[in-house]
């Protein structure tokens, strides 16, 4: 799993209707908005292909003026691991 986190800085005549946007789409977290605008999210994708995909998509949004990936993370699947005993 990929854990991202994302500055997103909408139009200012847009801040809640690009705050609905991102809310509506999945993987996406909104965990702030300042009165500016400044929005911070996360995104949770499967891999790095889907977590890109959703990065362009927050970029593309109707009112979005920049979008900003500041942090990522590959969570590794803890089934997915071979363990090694000594």
């Amino acid at each position: 799993m990929n854990i991202s986190s994302v500055i997103v800085i909408p139009h200012p005549q847009q801040i809640e209707a690009v705050r609905r946007r991102l809310e509506e789409i999945a993987g996406v977290e909104v965990h702030a908005v300042s009165p500016e605008g400044k929005t911070i999210v996360t995104i949770e994708g499967d891999g790095d292909r889907e977590t890109t995909r959703i990065f362009e998509h927050i970029g593309q949004l109707d009112g979005v003026l920049s979008a900003s990936m500041v942090y990522h993370q590959n969570e590794s699947d803890p089934e997915m691991e071979i363990s090694v005993e000594a």
